[in-house]
């Protein structure tokens, strides 16, 4: 027992004597590792026949019940009492952020690819960006290079997915044929060859809307409700009896409830544990420390590993329209995060300038601009996905 405590405390001082922008990075790759998982984990699972349904609850249920003990007892002192606005609140963040987005997810996924689906969620911020701007929760400053890039990353992001959605084109690189016939859990696995690609497409635009929904949606009730694990944890619970609701019309083969082998286990025990718990907090953390941008800046990580876990657990091909249109989504990503670093410094600079009454006019532009991106690519409950 000595041993293992000194251990211990040793690994610890050996991570604290690491700079912290070096953390924030190692945990960044470790976080988008993780999540590339559960992309190719969740369409393994998708095709070894598991009920998209019952995956979509259990992983909530798992979630909830290793987020619970947290929110209880880290945010006893700053939980507001909880009221009948509160509760519709949490159920509409669910119906957007857990039910709406992770069912049109595990449907897209489904018929398309796990790349694609990670290269359409890049589109996220800009989608993000795009809702806030009609809300007039975030001003559009045309006057101004941030405005005018973080159009332009949008359109780039609109016309990246519609290319995905509208255009496959030909195969581009496909595995050799030994590396999907290996074992019959191999075969078993592969790409959505039979399925509808436009439709599994359409399917997660519908994710990605879903999700910056959720995204713009729960800024409001973090406000009043200032507590980030309780509102995930109700967020979840909601989410469940959703999908449970559904399930009693949709999924009534007690049958789909049984986990029949390993690897449905490990894939649900993935995604609630690796995907929803352990990501969340250390995103959270990412958040915290380097900021909003920086963690977004990692996103497109995400999906170069996916693609590389995909053709190698999968034996996905790889498609021009695809390619194409992941190319335009992580270019538009990237205009829309520059848009919002430069906004930040007209907004500091804004703050340090004392304006006077002929300056007044002017100082308008310069003030802060509230951000609909404060907690960009923040999986929901975490549910990524």
């Amino acid at each position: 027992m000595a041993d293992i405590s000194a251990s211990s405390a040793s690994a610890k001082r050996m991570w604290c004597s690491v700079p912290e922008r070096t953390q924030l990075h190692l945990a960044m790759l470790a976080l988008q590792f993780g999540y590339a998982g559960f992309h190719v984990v969740s369409r393994a699972a998708l095709n070894m026949g598991i009920s998209k349904i019952v995956f979509a609850i259990y992983r909530n249920i798992i979630a909830l019940l290793l987020l619970l003990p947290f929110a209880y007892f880290l945010e006893k002192k700053e939980r507001p009492a909880l009221t009948l606005s509160f509760v519709v609140q949490f159920f509409l963040l669910a119906l957007v952020g857990i039910t709406a987005n992770q069912g049109f997810y595990l449907l897209g996924l489904d018929n398309t690819s796990p790349t694609f689906a990670s290269a359409i969620q890049n589109s996220v911020p800009a989608i993000t960006f795009l809702m806030a701007a009609i809300l007039r929760i975030e001003q559009v400053r045309l006057n101004r290079k941030d405005g005018v890039g973080k159009v332009i990353g949008t359109v780039l992001c609109v016309a990246g997915a519609s290319v995905i959605t509208l255009y496959k084109g030909p195969t581009i690189y496909s595995p050799e044929p030994p590396l999907q016939s290996t074992t019959p859990l191999m075969l078993s696995l592969g790409d959505a060859k039979p399925k509808n690609w436009t439709l599994g497409c359409v399917f997660l635009i519908g994710h990605c809307l879903s999700w910056s929904g959720w995204l713009v949606l729960q800024a409001p009730v973090l406000k009043k409700y200032p507590a980030r694990l309780s509102v995930t944890s109700y967020t979840c619970f909601f989410g469940v009896i959703q999908f449970l609701i559904i399930a009693a019309f949709f999924e009534r083969d007690l049958q789909a409830w049984r986990v029949n082998s390993g690897g449905e286990l490990f894939s649900v025990f993935y995604a609630g544990v690796v995907a929803s718990g352990i990501a969340f907090a250390v995103q959270i953390w990412c958040i915290d420390r380097g900021g909003p941008v920086f963690v977004a800046v990692y996103q497109p990580v995400q999906t170069l590993v996916v693609a590389i876990m995909a053709s190698v657990a999968l034996g996905e091909q790889f498609y021009l329209g695809g390619i194409i249109g992941a190319v335009l989504i992580i270019a538009g990503l990237y205009l829309v995060l520059w848009g919002k670093s430069e906004e930040r410094k007209f907004a500091s600079k804004g703050k340090e300038v004392i304006p006077s009454p002929v300056e007044h006019g002017n100082t308008m532009t310069t003030s802060h601009v509230k951000s609909s991106l404060a907690q960009p690519l923040l999986p929901p409950s975490t549910g990524n996905v």
